[in-house]
């Protein structure tokens, strides 16, 4: 129901933004632009969605040859201690666990692409096992929650960004996304388990949180003091020996089981292939939504209203001038980008806002295109407390980042 009156919001704000503009501005221009916007936005849904059509065929026929092979289920033992207590809706050694632990290794290591079909994939999973089938389960807002959190160890993208816009240190920005994207996620966890009566003291839970942070300072320590173009390689090089392992772990393990892997392979991109066409819809309508917020002028008109607010506490409104990326990065992960090299392009991509944007863009996930697409592809009509719970995450991560810039960079 939230995304439902976010979504009307977007429509309304924008007609009245756009009467002002035009009555009182003279902009004659501006519905054109709206109604160009709707008609781009909807082309943009369609082309994403069609670029997924290979994507989940290729993962989820993977997937496929995975489940009948019986790694998904070894993967789902392993994390059963952790994911049990996340996760009590679930039956122990289900395959959504697997699919699960797949998305969010695919993402914490920036890996989109791969994420998205195993994600769409642990959608499905859990949609089976979900008593009210147009409301979201517990189980799945706690997923899409850690989902829109973003958890990312290594942002390549974003620092191969600054080094084409002239940055002299890429890599400058690693370290406070890393901590941005922890604080995001870790406040997104400890909400939900708190919503759902979740003890977070438990030993697993505190194993994994105690874990994670490990890994980043593990992380950090190994990537601080390596030139950008070297964390290039590695990170990459990293990213791409765990995806082919895994393809070609499945593939053994289904030879041991005797299963015909080519068949298993074409059933699941079957599968891949009817998600994608699932989720065309639900994407055009949130892509269309933002677009006629930003192209009637009321993302700039709530930008100018934040400076002058700040302004008049007599805080230091540098920040502001990164904000558009925060508030872009819910809404739309193309758009966020757009901002965060116009900030880099504007300022400089070694000023503090420059910087602050690309922090930004690490610190969470597109939690709106999220919802709209792994809720679209399971037919979820009420997302119930999924779209709050994941912007607070959103925010933990804006606060942040700010902090973590002014520490960095200030």
């Amino acid at each position: 129901m939230v995304l439902n009156y976010i979504w009307i919001a977007f429509f309304l704000i924008a007609f009245a933004v756009a009467l002002v503009k035009l009555i009182f501005f003279g902009d004659v221009n501006v519905f054109t632009d709206i109604m160009n916007s709707t008609y781009e936005s909807a082309r943009t849904g369609f082309e994403i969605s069609l670029g997924l059509t290979g994507v989940l065929s290729l993962w989820l026929g993977v997937m496929k040859i995975g489940e009948r092979g019986g790694m998904v289920e070894l993967f789902s033992r392993a994390v059963a201690p952790l994911f049990s207590r996340l996760f009590p809706d679930i039956p122990r050694n289900h395959p959504a666990y697997g699919s699960m632990l797949m998305n969010i290794s695919a993402n914490m290591l920036g890996l989109d692409n791969a994420a998205t079909p195993f994600g769409l994939k642990a959608m499905q999973e859990l949609q089976e096992i979900n008593p009210k089938k147009e409301a979201a389960s517990d189980s799945m807002i706690m997923f899409l929650v850690l989902n829109a959190s973003g958890l990312t160890l290594i942002p390549v993208t974003i620092m191969v960004y600054r080094a084409q816009l002239g940055a002299a240190n890429p890599a400058d920005v690693f370290i406070p996304i890393m901590i941005a994207t922890f604080a995001a996620t870790l406040v997104g966890m400890i909400a939900v388990c708190l919503k759902q009566r979740i003890n977070i003291f438990n030993r697993a839970i505190m194993g994994f949180l105690l874990a994670m942070m490990g890994i980043i300072a593990g992380t950090v320590f190994l990537f601080q003091s390596m030139p950008q173009e070297r964390i290039n390689i590695v990170s990459g090089l990293a990213a791409n020996i765990f995806l082919f392992s895994i393809i070609v772990l499945f593939i053994v393990k289904a030879l041991r089981r005797r299963i015909n892997i080519f068949d298993a392979f074409i059933d699941g991109a079957k599968e891949g292939f009817k998600t994608a066409v699932t989720i065309i819809p639900f994407l055009i309508a949130i892509l269309v939504g933002i677009g006629v917020f930003r192209a009637s002028g009321a993302m700039d008109f709530l930008m100018e209203g934040l400076r002058d607010m700040v302004a008049l506490t007599g805080l230091d409104t540098r920040w502001v001038d990164g904000m558009p990326t925060a508030l872009m990065k819910p809404l739309s992960g193309s758009g966020a980008r757009g901002m965060m090299i116009d900030a880099m392009q504007t300022f400089g991509a070694d000023s503090f806002a420059g910087r602050l944007s690309a922090v930004f863009q690490g610190a969470t996930d597109t939690t709106f295109y999220i919802v709209a697409v792994y809720y679209g592809a399971v037919n979820i009509k009420n997302s119930r407390y999924t779209v709050p719970y994941a912007l607070l995450a959103d925010l933990a991560g804006i606060i942040a980042a700010i902090f973590v810039a002014y520490l960095f960079f200030g």
